[in-house]
């Protein structure tokens, strides 16, 4: 068995920050402040829909805790929206501060390997290409003349031969 090779430093992916267990905590604590406000409403409401379903209740009553209640509703709504900005916020600046790193060193790479293979192309193919188009002339020229049989390599040779 072939062990796998060991990758160099600069090929390892930097990995993600993990939170600490402060903040942790602290997202904890923001959810249960959360959790607490949406229950807080609710039981508000249930109890807002019992008064309202006595028969005492007038429609009056009932227009003006409807509105208390629409605008509890866009009181929730605008913290929703504060906390959407808030994650919008993080997620530009993720893109910013770690994404955009990690595309231009990926650019980089990119560029320095077509940068070798035009360098390999250059000094190392092309020069072998040279090389075998020349022999292939030379031989095909001695074998017009008779010099040497044609070879295995010349195509007319084996159609000829067999």
């Amino acid at each position: 068995m072939q062990e796998a090779p060991i990758p160099y430093p600069e090929t390892i992916p930097p990995q993600p920050s993990r939170p600490s267990p402060e903040e942790i905590r602290a997202q904890q604590r923001i959810l249960w402040i959360i959790l607490g406000a949406l229950g807080i409403v609710l039981v508000a409401t249930i109890i807002f829909i019992y008064f309202l379903l006595l028969p005492t209740t007038d429609t009056a009553k009932i227009r003006d805790v409807f509105i208390i209640f629409m605008a509890l509703v866009s009181l929730v709504l605008m913290v929703t929206l504060v906390i959407l900005i808030y994650q919008l916020s993080i997620l530009i600046n993720l893109l910013q501060n770690e994404i955009r790193p990690i595309v231009n060193s990926t650019n980089e790479t990119v560029n320095t390997l077509r940068g070798t293979a035009n360098f390999l192309s250059d000094n190392l193919t092309e020069p072998v290409i040279k090389l075998n188009e020349y022999l292939a002339g030379f031989q095909r020229l001695f074998a017009m003349f008779g010099a040497i049989k044609p070879g295995k390599h010349n195509y007319k040779s084996n159609k000829e031969g067999e």
